[in-house]
């Protein structure tokens, strides 16, 4: 009983519908899988780093998409043969599921890259702010001008 009907919001108001769908996507990513595991680390003002535990998966098992301001992660095992290798596993502790996981970005943030390094998939971002948003010294004149 924890869902809330937003649909006041979206009739009530102009120019906010995104702000309704965000607060949509959180109740809906509340019922997702946990897996894989990730941060979330701010570098500095207009950096940021994702870093997930991808462990098992290869660079070619592994799908970034940035579309508008959402990202998508998936990961796609292949098929494993049966060369002997797994035939005889006891024990898997370890998953081997296929997963996917969405993130909803900030406006103006981009992907910067992302590499695999010892089990952990890291995606750089940067905001990026116009010229026209940042801010801007203004002087103070003696008179004001016509």
């Amino acid at each position: 009983m924890n869902r809330f009907d937003l649909t006041p919001l979206y009739r009530s108001t102009i120019g906010f519908d995104r702000l309704a769908s965000l607060f949509d996507a959180v109740q809906s990513a509340e019922k997702s899988s946990a897996f894989p595991p990730y941060n979330v680390a701010r570098i500095d003002e207009h950096n940021y780093r994702l870093t997930m535990a991808v462990a098992g998966f290869g660079e070619d098992e592994l799908d970034i998409e940035q579309r508008g301001g959402a990202l998508t992660v998936r990961g796609t095992r292949q098929a494993e043969e049966e060369d002997g290798q797994n035939a005889n596993v006891l024990y898997q502790g370890i998953a081997a599921r296929n997963f996917e996981r969405r993130f909803q970005l900030a406006d103006q943030v981009r992907v910067t890259g992302a590499h695999l390094d010892k089990g952990l998939l890291h995606i750089a971002f940067e905001r990026e702010i116009p010229e026209a948003e940042k801010p801007r010294k203004i002087d103070i004149a003696k008179t004001l001008a016509a």
